[in-house]
């Protein structure tokens, strides 16, 4: 049974949290896992970003499939709905034309991937991300193109195992300018006051990432 879980961000990790990340239960890192080693080596999930450019960069690299975190990862998380996606195509082709290739989807390469490696590929579902849009708007966010990776998991991490522990390392809620993260802040700033998770703290190493 997982009792305890930790959601390990792209940020900097706090001195004296690795091993507080490495005796949970369940954890799960992001895209190339930059929080691996100075955030502890356990790695049970990776969630990535399954359209776009991250996606391309990612399948395409021996590196990332040799990371020793991915490599350790029993489930790949594919955090976008290839349905949501193909659905906000073209009304982002006439917002933000720039991201032109920003719903391409690799679902089914990140699937092959894990049945080559005998890992569990997991899609998080539209509805999660739909209902994640509608928490988000209680904080009238500025317009954006979608919630961050972490925001996904969070919302998927609380539906999925309501009876565990679940806790944040490595979130500082800044990065891609179009993902919504002083509403996300504000959102994560409730869970942790209704007591459904709790934060580790650490500083954010900035990221541009196209919508990691």
């Amino acid at each position: 049974m997982i009792k305890k879980i930790v959601i390990v961000g792209n940020g900097e990790v706090g001195e004296g949290q690795a091993g507080i990340i490495d005796a949970a239960d369940f954890v799960i890192r992001f895209n190339d896992c930059r929080s691996y080693g100075a955030g502890g080596n356990r790695t049970d999930a990776v969630a990535v970003c399954n359209t776009g450019r991250p996606a391309k960069a990612m399948l395409g690299s021996q590196e990332w499939r040799d990371h020793p975190g991915i490599v350790a990862a029993r489930e790949i998380w594919s955090v976008r709905d290839p349905e949501k996606f193909a659905a906000i195509r073209a009304p982002l082709a006439v917002s933000h034309p720039d991201l032109d290739d920003f719903c391409d989807d690799y679902t089914d390469a990140f699937a092959a991937f894990c049945a080559e490696t005998g890992k569990t590929h997991v899609v998080i579902g539209k509805v999660v991300h739909e209902a994640v849009d509608a928490s988000l708007s209680a904080f009238a966010p500025t317009p954006y193109v979608v919630p961050s990776s972490g925001m996904i998991v969070i919302a998927e991490v609380l539906n999925k195992f309501a009876d565990a522990e679940v806790m944040l390392a490595g979130f500082g809620h800044a990065g891609w300018e179009w993902h919504p993260f002083a509403a996300e802040r504000q959102l994560v700033d409730t869970y942790v006051a209704a007591g459904r998770l709790s934060r580790l703290g650490g500083k954010m190493l900035f990221s541009s990432s196209h919508g990691a």
